[in-house]
């Protein structure tokens, strides 16, 4: 799968936008600001690395409770060290010192900066992954995660990848949901039966624990998230029905299929969508 969209100039140029630097920088240029958003203990920091993949470009999170000295920072990003240094420079204007790093999810627009910004800061980096950690303690559903009265719970989201998170900030009722849950637009999915259930677990918990606001990984922030994720779940299940359709019609391939389901999306996004179909194919298979 990963041939067959590099095979795809479009996507290719994608790819090395996302990862910021030189070419998210000339993807950016001409751009009007965007405006994220944020809480009372989250302000984002937008990576440079626009793309069909990114949106607007990553957003890391720098989380910190009123007047403490410490913060968190979530997914610091691509290996950009110009959005690494703007990271640690806003928190530094905060008065704030990075004491932990955390990630959603190991894909190279979230964490590929993780070990250099660690090197700035000298601040572990926690993730599910052991791949992706530096230091000793990694992240698993239900650990909290306490910095000077911040209080982030962890909760297993897999789907878009296997070590997928999503970080409860329990001041401010809002979840920082890395991929899972965008500001725009839908995610890749590798795994539609984790997905599916990650979506009606967060759906869930936004009426328990009253989630006032999603913190997505890309895009802005989404200020109703029960509707967000109603959206969401309701779009999976048509796409589910419509990849049903184009199977019993004849498509056999991934390919195939999203020639029939995505004829009206962009045609540089049909790589990217050959994977999650992949996802809802296997769904399909295994029932």
């Amino acid at each position: 799968m990963a041939r067959k969209f590099l095979s795809e100039p479009s996507a290719a140029l994608g790819i090395l936008a996302s990862r910021g630097g030189v070419f998210g920088a000339l993807a950016a240029r001409g751009r009007a600001p965007v405006e994220i958003g944020g809480t009372e203990r989250a302000v984002s920091v937008l990576a440079r690395n626009p793309s069909p993949m990114t949106l607007d470009g990553t957003n890391t999170w720098i989380l910190a409770e009123p007047g403490s000295r410490r913060c968190v920072v979530v997914d610091p990003g691509p290996n950009d060290a110009r959005h690494l240094k703007r990271v640690v420079k806003e928190a530094a204007a905060r008065d704030l010192t990075v004491a932990e790093v955390l990630l959603t999810h190991g894909h190279h627009d979230h964490a590929a900066g993780a070990k250099r910004f660690a090197a700035l800061t000298g601040a572990p980096v926690r993730a599910l992954d052991p791949a992706h950690r530096l230091g000793s303690e990694g992240l698993a559903e239900g650990d909290v995660v306490e910095v000077d009265g911040l209080e982030i719970r962890v909760w297993g989201t897999p789907g878009h990848t296997d070590d997928s998170l999503s970080f409860f900030l329990a001041g401010d009722h809002a979840v920082l949901t890395g991929d899972t849950v965008l500001g725009y637009g839908t995610t890749i999915v590798s795994s539609l039966g984790d997905y599916l259930d990650s979506l009606d677990r967060l759906r869930a918990y936004t009426d328990e624990v009253g989630i006032a606001a999603i913190l997505p990984g890309h895009g802005p922030v989404v200020a109703k998230p029960a509707e967000a994720l109603d959206g969401y779940i309701t779009h999976r299940r048509a796409r589910l029905t419509q990849i049903e359709a184009a199977l019993a019609a004849g498509a056999t391939t991934p390919r195939e299929v999203v020639e029939i389901v995505y004829a009206d999306v962009d045609r540089s996004l049909w790589p990217a969508a050959e994977w999650s179909v992949q996802a809802q194919m296997e769904y399909l298979a295994s029932r």
